[in-house]
């Protein structure tokens, strides 16, 4: 099968800085892949390094077998990319805005593809509102309509959902959805697991460096581990008390902590014990489905201690 982007052991350093450090991946075409990982683990500058947007110190990269050093004009015609920071112009409405991206890149007959994008994006309705009117939700969608205007067979979107509401950020999944089903490629890069555990594959990235990368239930089925959840009270001196006290991984999230065990029967006994002996009041535990961030934190914490 044709490869749509391929990774082949791309360093790029910024002086004595390393942002990364030999990472190699490929993506299928009309693929959702997911680039995850915390702020400065080094999504952005994958992108824009795979967009040509800047020149890997070692290492190269493939767009549709394209060599993206020596044919970079012609594969910066077949992608569109939007970055965290889109720059829409505040002062133009919908429709201006994306007549300007559509004049940008040559697209001469754009108003039925604009007419048809902002059908897609539901901004139909509100075509004659500047851009500074909008919500951040329906800006994100116009930067997508923007992006789209000359049919890239590839998009990049770096943290497209980020400072997005719950609600426009369903829409906006929906909206790849539908991209994907028209045979798009679209590489998003983003700090949310939830939204990692959608795409078809994903990299783990960390310091750089590509922790795992495969399906997200093979790289949750890689960690041979057990997780515990823990309701109980006081919560923050059970977290406290369990690193401190334990080997177990634990995080911690809202009311409830995530223990990950090896065994278990045994395991449990003990975190029990430990507990009330502490005079930490146990309401309940149960064993729950291993996520993606319970597998970065592990991945991470592996790293660490070696």
């Amino acid at each position: 099968m044709e490869t749509a982007i391929k990774a082949n052991g791309i360093v790029k350093d910024y002086g004595e800085v390393r942002a990364l450090n030999g990472i190699s991946f490929d993506v299928k075409p009309a693929e959702m892949f997911g680039l995850v990982g915390p702020d400065g683990a080094g999504k952005t500058t994958t992108i824009r390094l795979l967009c040509g947007l800047l020149s890997p110190t070692e290492g190269s990269a493939e767009i549709f077998g394209m060599d993206l050093v020596k044919e970079k004009v012609k594969i910066q015609k077949q992608i569109g990319y939007l970055s965290q920071k889109f720059s829409l112009y505040g002062d133009l409405t919908i429709d201006e805005n994306i007549e300007f991206f559509a004049d940008l890149h040559g697209v001469k007959d754009y108003k039925t593809r604009r007419n048809e994008l902002l059908e897609f994006t539901r901004l139909t309705p509100f075509r004659t509102r500047l851009a500074d009117n909008l919500s951040g939700g329906m800006k994100q969608k116009l930067a997508l309509a923007c992006t789209l205007i000359h049919k890239p067979k590839i998009i990049f979107l770096d943290e497209p959902t980020t400072g997005v509401d719950p609600v426009s950020r369903r829409d906006f999944w929906k909206i790849l959805s539908n991209l994907i089903k028209d045979g798009v490629t679209i590489f998003m890069s983003t700090p949310y697991l939830d939204e990692a555990e959608r795409c078809n594959r994903v990299a783990l990235l960390n310091n750089g460096k590509v922790m795992s990368f495969d399906t997200p239930k093979n790289i949750k089925a890689s960690v041979q581990t057990t997780i515990v959840e823990i309701v109980c009270a006081p919560i923050i001196s059970a977290y406290n008390l369990l690193k401190e006290k334990s080997n177990y991984e634990v995080q911690m999230f809202g009311d409830r902590l995530n223990v990950a065990v090896s065994d278990y029967q045994n395991d449990i006994d003990v975190i029990v014990r430990l507990l009330a002996e502490n005079g930490i009041q146990l309401a309940d535990h149960r064993v729950i489905p291993i996520s993606l961030e319970n597998v970065f934190i592990h991945l991470i914490n592996e790293s660490s201690s070696k």
